[in-house]
């Protein structure tokens, strides 16, 4: 089981990273997206790994035997929440009026960069 220091690294790592991505490729509101986007990528697996760890949740951590990808079920989660937080605070919040495919995409770039930080990086 990952310790909180270790939770809240990967966090600001994967918000990091998705911030300087959406930054990056964003069109409009570039600043206003890229930290909703940030906030949202840490708020996902922050959320995840407080819920793994006060469930005990120790199988979640098994990496899958590929060497190419050893994602467990812990990092996928990671993912998975980035991506639904992303979602709730770019379409409700700063890209409201922004059609919904570029919002799903902004937020797909948050959970993947959520799922990537917790594969490679911790």
């Amino acid at each position: 089981m990952i310790g909180w220091g270790q939770i809240a690294y990967g966090a600001a790592l994967s918000g990091l990273l998705a911030g300087i991505a959406l930054a990056l490729i964003g069109r409009t509101r570039r600043l206003a997206t890229a930290v909703a986007g940030a906030l949202a990528a840490a708020a996902g697996p922050l959320a995840w790994n407080a819920i793994l760890r006060a469930a005990h949740g120790n199988e979640f951590f098994t990496d899958a035997p590929v060497t190419v990808l050893p994602a467990s079920w812990q990092d996928t989660g990671s993912g998975v929440f980035a991506l639904a937080v992303a979602t709730l605070i770019l379409g409700l919040g700063v890209l409201a009026t922004t059609p919904a495919r570029r919002v799903a995409s902004y937020s797909l770039v948050c959970g993947l960069a959520a799922f990537l930080v917790d594969v490679y990086l911790y």
